[in-house]
């Protein structure tokens, strides 16, 4: 009884906040493209609309989703991560409920606004803030193990809906997720979540604070732990070149996801070829963030985000002679590692340069971007390849971007409060 207690007190209930962010993660699924697709034949064949259609529904509702998350982390710093969770799990869904009940266009472009903001943006961004107030130094392999919650996510809700929508139909589909969230989510969320360390007698890390400890002098915290707020940090090029960072994977993987089988194809690979890139992409990506996780513990996490656009330039030019298995193999490893770098670079670096305390505000800037970049990434390569019936022009000119991100993601130094406060 006294070894149980014993463990018990030794563990770090961060480590629990880290399980229960994963599970967001992995609940976010019902909002993610890789589930959505599951529903777009459904939708044509039912009700015999487009795809042109469908997919301008989407990519419309996705763009508006993300220009609403700025205020979402507005909304997390001000209420907490708990209260949020338990809302944003609770409307999410009633979303998913809305949804199996589409019956016209306007109802389905509601759907998708809905679970787009809620499930792609909210129910990625609450974990990401949450998990960033429980820990610092041991913040990068934190975000690797909650991380794992997303790859679980994109492996499973695939196939998950295709068996539900194939043993029932694709309203069953949706009500079995709503469902879900509200008999396993939301009770974690609402038993489990504690916004902060400080509220349960710890600190960051897992330090306890002795009860007679004067409070910590925050005058002399290091550079990595400065509270700055968001206007605060517009003020600085790390928070613009960031910013342009986090936004260029987003468009670039997006493209290339959503016309990957067309790619393939005019490479001379099948449907099949492209459909073994994606998951062996899922399946390199899962080991790569969480190494990633420990490299942002020791190397500048401004550093880790450069080698992601470096990693990025080789598998696009890549992409432009993948012609055999082979081939796709290898661009299937590097984009996969690409993928596993960025997942956490791009989350653990808005905590590292700007603070805990604000952390909802700016981080909620970041995912507009990364939303809006998702949401445009299509367009570029479905015009390049109705102007010039090829891909190669797009490529080539998709590379620029991966190249401003270096140069951005060098550049963008972490800040230093006193310095700007002195000028």
């Amino acid at each position: 009884m006294t070894g149980t207690k014993k463990v018990f007190q030794s563990f770090y209930y961060g480590w629990f906040i880290v399980f229960i962010g994963g599970l967001g993660l992995f609940f976010s699924g019902p909002g993610q493209t890789y589930s959505n697709s599951a529903f777009i034949d459904q939708y044509i064949n039912d009700f015999g609309w487009s795809r042109t259609e469908v997919s301008s529904l989407y990519s419309t509702a996705t763009l508006v989703a993300g220009l609403t998350m700025m205020f979402v982390g507005r909304f997390i710093d001000r209420y907490g991560q708990r209260l949020m969770m338990v809302t944003v799990g609770t409307g999410f869904a009633i979303a998913c409920f809305f949804n199996s009940m589409v019956s016209n266009m306007f109802m389905l472009a509601i759907g998708f606004f809905f679970v787009r903001l809620l499930g792609q943006g909210t129910m990625s961004l609450i974990p990401n803030t949450l998990v960033a107030q429980w820990f610092v130094k041991k913040r990068g392999r934190a975000f690797s193990f909650m991380t794992i919650g997303s790859f679980i996510s994109a492996m499973l809700f695939p196939i998950i809906n295709t068996w539900l929508i194939q043993t029932w139909d694709w309203q069953m589909a949706w009500r079995f997720w709503g469902v879900a969230l509200l008999i396993v989510f939301v009770p974690f969320a609402l038993f489990g979540v504690r916004n902060k360390p400080e509220e349960m007698g710890l600190e960051p890390d897992g330090t306890k604070t002795p009860k007679n400890e004067a409070l910590v002098d925050t005058t002399d915290l290091p550079e990595s732990e400065e509270d700055w707020t968001l206007k605060e940090a517009m003020r600085t090029w790390a928070f613009w070149g960031i910013l342009i960072s986090v936004g260029i994977p987003a468009m670039v993987n997006t493209g290339i996801t959503f016309h990957i089988i067309s790619i393939f194809d005019t490479n001379g690979l099948s449907p099949g070829v492209a459909a073994m890139v994606l998951s062996l992409m899922a399946f390199v990506g899962m080991p790569m963030s969480f190494v990633s996780g420990f490299i942002t513990e020791k190397v500048p996490t401004n550093y880790l985000l450069a080698s992601v656009f470096l990693i990025e330039i080789i598998f696009l030019l890549l992409l432009l002679i993948t012609d055999n298995m082979l081939m796709a193999v290898v661009f299937g490893v590097i984009w996969g590692a690409a993928n596993g770098l960025e997942r956490i670079g791009m989350n653990v670096i808005w905590p590292d340069f700007f603070g805990r305390k604000y952390v909802g505000s700016i981080n909620g800037v970041g995912m507009t971007m990364v939303v809006i970049g998702s949401s445009l990434g299509p367009l570029p390569f479905g015009a390049g390849f109705d102007i010039f019936h090829d891909y190669t022009p797009v490529l080539l000119v998709t590379l620029i971007f991966p190249l401003i991100g270096l140069i951005c993601a060098v550049t963008a130094r972490r800040p230093n409060k006193r310095k700007l406060q002195i000028n």
